[in-house]
């Protein structure tokens, strides 16, 4: 068959075809802000998907509407799970609480251990399921435990 006669594929119609971004098969534990942040976030995409109706027709521009559409079935599903933990007694490292180590070389890291769509390490939170969370929970001020192959102590928490 000639090429001549075969629908070449829409480009724009091949990007809208977005995949779900994939969900946690982990339990959506939150912190107060990571419940105000998925808040935000699920109004965030209620106000994209309301734009892109709103930007003359879906067949105008079907790539902001997949984005859009994706995005709100992402974040209302993980609002919709969201199971809020209230940070209590930091007498160990618990979800929710802030743990101080020192690593062997004395240099010092603080992170909050958070729920997944909370976690920034560079902004010093870290994933309850991260493995250096799962090194350091359910210990004490004075514990020890290994993190990325090196011994640390932890200093404080709160």
């Amino acid at each position: 068959m000639s090429v001549a006669f075969t629908k070449e594929g829409d480009a724009e119609a091949v990007a809208a075809d977005l995949p779900d971004r994939p969900i946690s098969t982990h339990p959506n534990l939150v912190t107060t802000s990571g419940l105000a942040q998925l808040d935000a976030e699920l109004a965030t995409a209620r106000t994209a998907y309301d734009a892109a109706q709103a930007g003359g027709g879906i067949s105008a521009d079907r790539t902001a509407m997949a984005r859009a559409t994706r995005d709100l079935r992402y974040w209302g599903s993980r609002r919709a799970s969201a199971q809020l933990i209230e940070a209590a007694d930091c007498d160990q490292v618990r979800f929710g609480c802030t743990v101080t180590f020192e690593r062997a070389d004395g240099t010092f890291a603080t992170y909050r251990i958070t729920g997944e769509d909370e976690a920034d390490p560079a902004a010093g939170r870290i994933a309850y399921i991260a493995p250096a969370a799962r090194a350091l929970l359910g210990k004490s001020v004075g514990d020890t435990a290994v993190i990325a192959g090196g011994e640390i102590e932890i200093v404080s928490i709160g």
